[in-house]
């Protein structure tokens, strides 16, 4: 049986009730943290820990160890709130000091993203604009054409994709207004005429004076409950998968939705080396457009690949025989 949420009841409940006030309050969402910090309240609460000083480093390592989460990135994602909330209880003076001395897991193993190129890509959205309508699914075809072109060819987090309304497209300044993304902030996404002619043929398929051509309305829904759901999209990605026929790297990762974004990353990428666009600079505007709060987070979508590898080769062997004097004899 499900236990009803009654708000914080340890004896930091005050002091994580405001953290998240202030993470609210800097536009952040936060979800997952606080249900974070609602395990660690509520252990505190089973072990009948009544008083501050009762929160030892042995206390919170036996936290930590008791939870299920056997990969790294998972149990450091969870150090890293109480991390932040221990040092955050230390600035505001609530404590000389934090008790957290856990240390961060070695990830050994980290996902490597499957990178579609162009062609693959173009082939994923000739599948998709053949899907058949369902009874409870019209315009299937061109809908899913439509939602894999934004996510290769802008770069969109599939969730950001499936909550666009018919407001979000300006069509005439050919932006997209992207809303509550991951970190709680808008963003506009301009387009080019391929893309612009994409959506706009899109558009034209619903009824005139239907609900769909509200202002509010979902951008992609096939019914009156809402937008099409993320799980939906990346499902119907995974039954086109088969289809394509892709090839495994060694090492690579299975392909999922989100890797059409990697794909859009490490593409631009490798356009500025090819155009002669200095890289560092372009990684700044490209963490801007991805909706990233800093080009750190943006520089884990930079898959290296060979391309990227001889290109970046190709820019230094230019830089050095300009750099270097001419000692031939």
């Amino acid at each position: 049986m499900r236990v009803r949420w009654r708000g914080f009841q340890s004896p930091l409940a005050d002091e994580i009730a405001r953290l998240h006030a202030y993470k609210r309050a800097l536009a952040r969402r936060y979800h997952t943290e606080e249900r974070m910090l609602r395990l660690f309240d509520r252990y505190l609460v089973e072990h009948e820990v009544t008083e501050r000083a009762a929160i030892t480093p042995v206390l919170l390592e036996a936290f930590l160890g008791g939870r299920p989460r056997h990969h790294p990135r998972s149990y450091n994602h969870l150090l890293g709130v109480l991390r932040r909330l221990f040092d955050w209880l230390v600035r505001q003076g609530v404590l000389d000091r934090s008790p957290l001395l856990a240390t961060a897991r070695r990830e050994t193993a980290r996902r490597i993203p499957y990178l579609f190129d162009a062609v693959q890509a173009r082939r994923l959205l000739e599948l998709a604009a053949r899907l058949p309508d369902q009874p409870r699914a019209p315009r299937r075809g061109p809908t899913y054409r439509t939602i894999f072109a934004l996510l290769y060819g802008l770069g969109l987090r599939v969730g950001e994709v499936s909550r666009l309304t018919r407001a979000d497209v300006d069509l005439e300044r050919q932006l997209l207004v992207v809303r509550g993304t991951k970190f709680g902030k808008s963003r506009l996404v301009p387009f080019g005429p391929r893309m612009a002619t994409l959506l706009r043929d899109y558009l034209a398929l619903r009824p005139p004076g239907s609900a769909a051509t509200e202002p509010m309305a979902p951008l992609f829904s096939f019914t009156r409950r809402g937008p099409i759901h993320p799980g939906t999209i990346s499902q119907t990605f995974h039954h086109l998968l088969p289809r394509l026929a892709l090839p495994q790297p060694p090492r690579v990762a299975p392909p999922r939705a989100h890797d059409l974004r990697h794909a859009f990353a490490v593409g631009t990428l490798l356009r500025s080396y090819r155009t002669r666009v200095d890289p560092a600079g372009r990684l700044f505007h490209l963490a801007t457009f991805l909706g990233h709060v800093s080009p750190s987070s943006t520089a884990v979508y930079l898959t290296i690949t060979a391309e990227l590898l001889r290109e970046a080769n190709r820019r230094f062997e230019g830089f050095a025989a300009a750099a270097l004097p001419d000692v031939a004899s």
